[in-house]
């Protein structure tokens, strides 16, 4: 592969490489697109000591992660109106270790601001159809989501659902320190007839819809249904869906703790199904960490604590983990990785893919190699992790951004090498 002013002018054989050309060998490790990660909690500014864009960046860079896209809510002001926008983007500027997008979002009222947020550099819409956990960034109901739909479908702009409706809330009976306590409060229904509604809203729209971490695979079959008839209706799921199982959860671990929950074994393999199939897209890491102390760790209480997982730096080795047990290839890592989050933020003509004209995002790993999760090896803000303890395989070596080397084994060499990014127009 040649690479010249930050992008890839060729790819050719050993003995096709110019003569004075400065060479790099990875020997037998594998040389993949840099991931791209579409949905990950950064939590700046606002709530900067949950996350913030330079840990975020760096653990990005660690895990092969060469470009990110930002959630628009947990920083303050929620990024709903353009002014957020724009303070977001200058939070984010000489912060970034790998290239970053922002997701603006859809709350009530705010239909006519999306245009502006789309000229200023949004890559598409998040939307909440259940309470979001933070009072700047209320759910809206399906007359709002229709009015956002009818502003983004004519753009060709996603909108991104958090698919779950609260339909009658189950009263919890148990043990709040107890993980199937928690379970119970939000069962697959939620999920289920939330993303019937996002279908038929696709429907009557031929708008873009984005179902966000997937964890029933109940509403697969609707999912299915949805591309037979031709709608535009994607769906990605994460590594703590296809790793982790509601009965392997400890009592009082509520760094376990996502909404959606993290559902059982059955559950988990039908989602693996889904994904080799095609029905799911892609796997993004939906990295959405808070302090210890909103973890509630020192009690335990899966009821209290903060709903949200940290693993921006582990997504390549826990699903490859996984994947490769499962039978999956490589190339189907870069696909689900790399290539569909690219597309769905609007940068798939020059992020997800090695081929001439494409940015030189690059990650290097060895796929036989393994390690345990450390926590302090982790680099984003709080070292929380489900993960910890486990061993993974697949050990990424270098990242490269636009050629320029960010991330080499325990070092940084290149520094806050990210851009802002927009999408393509």
């Amino acid at each position: 592969m040649l690479v010249a002013a930050g992008r890839i002018a060729a790819v050719v054989s050993p003995d096709e490489v110019p003569a004075g050309c400065l060479r790099r060998s990875f020997g037998e490790s594998v040389v993949m697109p840099g991931l791209v990660d579409s949905h990950v909690h950064v939590n700046e500014p606002g709530r900067t000591e949950w996350e913030g864009f330079r840990s975020a960046t760096r653990a990005a860079a660690a895990g092969g992660v060469t470009t990110i896209v930002d959630m628009p809510l947990n920083s303050i002001p929620a990024t709903t109106t353009r002014a957020a926008l724009l303070a977001k983007q200058e939070a984010a500027r000489g912060q970034l270790f790998v290239d970053c997008g922002l997701w603006g979002g859809v709350v009530p009222g705010n239909a006519d601001e999306l245009p502006a947020m789309l000229a200023a550099g949004a890559c598409g819409f998040k939307a909440f159809l259940v309470p979001s956990g933070v009072e700047e960034f209320p759910h809206v109901e399906e007359a709002e989501l229709r009015r956002a739909l009818g502003v983004l479908a004519p753009r060709g702009v996603p909108l991104l659902a958090h698919a779950e409706l609260a339909l009658p809330i189950p009263i919890p009976s148990g043990d709040a320190r107890r993980y199937s306590t928690y379970l119970e409060t939000r069962p697959p229904s939620w999920e289920n007839e939330a993303i019937r509604l996002l279908v038929r809203l696709a429907a009557e729209t031929e708008g873009a819809i984005h179902v966000v971490h997937l964890s029933s695979a109940q509403a697969l079959t609707d999912l299915a249904a949805a591309r037979g008839e031709g709608l535009h209706v994607t769906a990605e799921t994460c590594p703590h869906y296809l790793t982790l199982s509601a009965e392997r959860v400890p009592a009082g671990r509520t760094d376990f703790k996502c909404s959606p929950p993290i559902r059982d074994e059955e559950n988990r393999e039908r989602l693996w199904t889904g994904l080799g199939e095609g029905v799911i897209d892609m796997v993004v890491s939906d990295h959405s960490p808070c302090s210890p102390e909103r973890k509630r760790l020192e009690t335990g209480d899966f009821l209290a604590a903060w709903g949200g997982i940290a693993s921006l730096q582990l997504r390549l080795p826990v699903v490859w983990t996984e994947a490769r047990r499962r039978g999956f290839a490589i190339a189907d890592l870069a696909r689900w990785l790399c290539e569909r989050p690219a597309g769905l933020a609007g940068f798939g003509a020059r992020k997800g893919r090695i081929e001439p004209g494409f940015d030189a995002d690059l990650v290097a790993w060895n796929p036989e190699g393994t390690f345990e999760v450390r926590p302090e090896r982790l680099h984003h803000r709080h070292k929380l992790t489900p993960y910890a303890g486990l061993r993974l395989e697949g050990v990424v070596e270098a990242t490269f951004v636009r050629g320029a080397r960010v991330f080499d084994r325990d070092s940084f060499p290149s520094g806050e090498a990210g851009e802002i990014l927009r999408r393509d127009e």
